[in-house]
């Protein structure tokens, strides 16, 4: 069950810049990825199953050869393969999705990685509300840190998608960078009572002002949000996918979460972890 959280907003624009050596924001949660074996249960659950967008993997629960820690870094390994899924199907592709156990609103969310390449690739980080299984989604609200697929090999893609009067709606930016599988990047967003910033590197490349998905109480974007990790395959944007290209692997060398001080002033919109 999730706490109550508290929000202590400042007027719009008056957030101090991000930096990992200011004091007027502080690291609340992280992954470095540092135990080998299976990803840190305290920290991470799994989806599980054939779970949307008509994609093609079968998303497997405790599967090293699907989601290992090794070397200091996440591998979530997309495989071609058969695979005897709970439903009784039998599935050609295996991968992972991993979903944080505690929820954040607000902070500044990065994450770096390797992404994969080829046709049909679609890696993703981003999160979900808290509160999806009870209003289901849209209404949870969606923020896509980073999304990309291999039919588009030099965009990144950040979004999110929101209902306005019980239909969906989305709002996102996209980053060129040439050929972003070849090494590692840093992905994130700055989500704050006013907006939600995107981020390749240093770059910050798109904006969506929280007021797009309404004043009230109901904007998904001022509740508390899980975090996803995943890689699919296929479905209806990952596209074609090559066979002969898997298996892939995603390589996520942290995650990290950081969120405005309360103690420095101007501080906006904290909230701790649920």
């Amino acid at each position: 069950m999730l706490a109550q959280t508290m929000v202590h907003a400042a007027p719009p624009g008056e957030y101090p810049p991000f930096s990992t050596n200011s004091q007027s924001w502080k690291l609340v949660w992280s992954d470095e990825f540092k135990s080998p074996g299976l990803p840190d249960q305290s920290k991470w659950d799994y989806e599980v199953g054939f779970v949307r967008n008509h994609e093609s993997q079968y998303y497997t629960r405790q599967r090293t050869e699907n989601a290992r820690v090794e070397h200091g870094k996440l591998i979530i390994e997309c495989r071609k393969e058969a695979f005897q899924a709970l439903d009784g199907k039998l599935a050609q592709y295996t991968s992972a999705s991993l979903t944080s156990r505690p929820s954040w609103l607000y902070g500044r969310i990065e994450m770096r990685a390797k992404i994969p390449r080829g046709k049909g690739v679609w890696p993703a980080f981003w999160t979900l509300g808290a509160d999806r299984a009870q209003v289901g989604w849209p209404r949870c609200g969606e923020i896509d840190i980073m999304e990309f697929v291999g039919k588009d090999p030099n965009h990144i893609h950040g979004t999110v998608h929101y209902p306005v009067d019980g239909k969906h709606e989305s709002d996102g930016g996209k980053w060129e960078a040439a050929s972003p599988y070849d090494g590692f990047h840093v992905y994130a967003v700055e989500w704050y009572p006013d907006r939600i910033d995107f981020f390749f590197d240093h770059q910050n490349y798109h904006t969506t002002p929280l007021s797009k998905a309404g004043e009230g109480a109901g904007n998904p974007f001022r509740k508390p949000h899980n975090l996803l990790v995943n890689f699919a395959l296929g479905g209806a944007w990952g596209g074609q996918i090559d066979d002969a290209n898997l298996p892939q692997q995603y390589v996520i060398e942290y995650i990290r979460v950081y969120q405005v001080n309360p103690k420095s002033e101007g501080s906006a919109g904290q909230a701790g972890v649920k």
